[in-house]
């Protein structure tokens, strides 16, 4: 595997403050029913449903519609097999009755509360369970990954590297696994951070069961999601699926400690796959514990011996200040506008004030508060960017 290092696709910041505000309780859209049934048919994932409504226009239509028309759009015979006899058994109105009553929630594709870093996946969950709640500062995460038969070593440097990421107002994603994923949650509780946990099973069980006080530890301070409906077990075949969600739900993936042939690695590579930045501990080169590791900085990830190596990569040192202007933007239609209008690339007051149509003296007054914010950065010549300015990231050939 070799890494080289493309142009970073922008990730505009205003697009983290202009999600509708969320309703009350659970969240139950009239067609939610049509898409828990979709998702539990074998054969039928996210490129398939997408090339049905695209056809069919809504999700309810493409589960009624006639068995010729789903032939014509080119279901190949196992999908259409298990669709036509899941419309046969599936009650649909006692799942969605289920789903309620386990107080799990349900984001759709159609959900404007659907995290918008895994919209930009190649393959995102068409429907993504969850307990806890999902933030729009969850857009500045980081995944920690290793083994489960994680060394003393790899636990300490898991639990520093977290603790410090979290305090720097960093969210930590993981997949609540023995090893380094559990120091990693564990870690970010005590720092006072936020964490997300990503399962391989439906949210109505936990795994491994060891871990169920950490995982209600983690729903009062972050969230667990999974793709997998309600009863689903942990099945070997659901864990690199459930590896793609956790690096598209962040920025990059640290890799701590694995083996070379383990499940952190097939968590890299998507990483790559999917544009993230890739970090990587070194270890000793005996340890078989740290070919994975070893492996993924002499093909190119970067290696991490302090905090700083991955907040200064991915320009997430100010973070903090992010998280903490966030909460005035909403009240702040202007401040949003302008933030829609930065990019990496420097663009004159009279450019963004002529897309803007407002007029210069707010534009400056808004750009002057923004700056001091550590939204917008002038770059000279009247001249501003965007603060975070996404840093390198990696790529397979």
């Amino acid at each position: 595997m070799r890494l080289d290092k493309p142009r970073n696709p922008i990730y505009p910041l205003a697009t983290l403050f202009t999600r509708p505000p969320r309703s009350g309780g659970q969240f139950l859209p009239l067609m939610l029913k049509y898409w828990l049934g979709f998702n539990k048919v074998p054969g039928v994932g996210a490129k398939k449903l997408r090339a049905l409504l695209d056809v069919f226009g809504d999700v309810e239509s493409a589960w009624r519609a006639p068995k010729r028309e789903l032939i014509d759009v080119g279901l190949d015979q196992r999908a259409l097999r298990n669709l036509l006899a899941a419309r046969e058994t599936l009650d649909l109105d006692a799942e969605l009755a289920r789903l309620e009553a386990s107080g799990v929630r349900a984001l759709t594709w159609d959900d404007p509360d659907y995290p918008a870093s895994l919209r930009r996946i190649d393959a995102p969950p068409p429907v993504l369970f969850l307990r806890g709640e999902l933030l729009p500062e969850d857009e500045w995460a980081v995944a920690v990954v290793g083994t489960r038969r994680a060394t003393t070593y790899g636990k300490e440097v898991a639990r520093r590297l977290t603790a410090d990421l979290a305090r720097a107002g960093v969210v930590i994603v993981s997949g609540l696994a023995r090893g380094i994923d559990a120091a990693a949650h564990q870690a970010t509780l005590d720092a006072g951070g936020r964490t997300i946990a990503v399962l391989a099973n439906g949210l109505d069980q936990i795994y491994p069961p060891e871990h169920r006080q950490l995982a209600a530890d983690i729903i009062k301070n972050g969230a667990l999601v999974s793709e997998q409906p309600l009863g689903a077990p942990p099945e070997a075949r659901n864990f690199p699926a459930r590896n793609r969600i956790i690096s598209g739900l962040s920025l990059g993936v640290l890799v701590v400690e694995c083996p070379w042939n383990s499940g952190a690695i097939i968590t890299a590579k998507q990483a790559l796959e999917q544009g993230r930045e890739v970090f990587a501990v070194p270890g000793g080169i005996l340890s078989p514990n740290s070919e994975g590791p070893n492996r993924l900085i002499k093909d190119g990830a970067t290696p991490v011996t302090e905090v700083n190596d991955v907040l200064e990569a991915l320009n997430l040192t100010q973070v903090a200040q992010y998280v903490d202007a966030r909460l005035a933007l909403p009240e702040d239609p202007v401040e949003a506008q302008l933030l829609e209008l930065l990019g990496r690339e420097p663009r004159h007051v009279d450019d963004i004030r002529r897309e803007a149509g407002l007029p210069v003296q707010q534009v400056s007054s808004a750009l002057a508060m923004m700056e001091l914010k550590g939204m917008a950065r002038s770059v000279g010549g009247m001249k501003y960017v965007i603060a975070r300015e996404p840093g390198p990231i990696y790529k397979v050939d």
